[in-house]
């Protein structure tokens, strides 16, 4: 498990960009407001950093849609696609690994508690119902703890 990611104002911006979002700052957390005038929709991502959460400190994310509302915590690293169009944020416990992805387009998925081992076995060999979530986490490898220097 990491906790020492902790986002930063360039991390904020970098985020911002790739889903072409209107950031507010608050004392607390980043708000980053991500439109779509096709569907009408607006689909608000809140940042908090390296905050209270229970017992310990950590990241926050939180997606508020209009049906749904979600959440991402102890977030340790988040990955940018371009060619998507989207950014997945990470959340590693042990050998689970949830990832909540944000979409340029206003759209959003959840993968919670997946196996790491799944992120880098064949995929052909999945069924249809887990091959997604393994895929779609799996362009996140590289923000992820290396066997090596997990701690227990």
């Amino acid at each position: 498990m990491r906790n020492e990611f902790i986002f930063s104002k360039d991390d904020i911006n970098k985020i911002a960009t790739a889903l072409s979002a209107k950031v507010k700052e608050y004392p607390n957390n980043y708000r980053l407001e991500i439109s779509n005038p096709e569907r009408k929709t607006t689909l608000y991502l809140e940042i908090y950093s390296n905050i209270e959460i229970g017992d310990r400190k950590g990241n926050l994310i939180s997606i508020y849609a209009p049906i749904t509302h979600l959440q991402l915590h102890f977030c340790t690293g988040y990955i940018i696609s371009d060619m998507l169009e989207e950014v997945t944020f990470i959340a590693e416990e042990k050998e689970k690994v949830s990832g909540l992805t944000v979409e340029k387009t206003g759209g959003c998925a959840l993968y919670a508690n997946v196996n790491r081992k799944l992120l880098s076995g064949d995929f052909t060999k999945l069924g249809p119902e887990v091959m997604l979530s393994s895929i779609a986490l799996s362009l996140a490898e590289e923000v992820l703890v290396s066997d090596k220097t997990k701690k227990s």
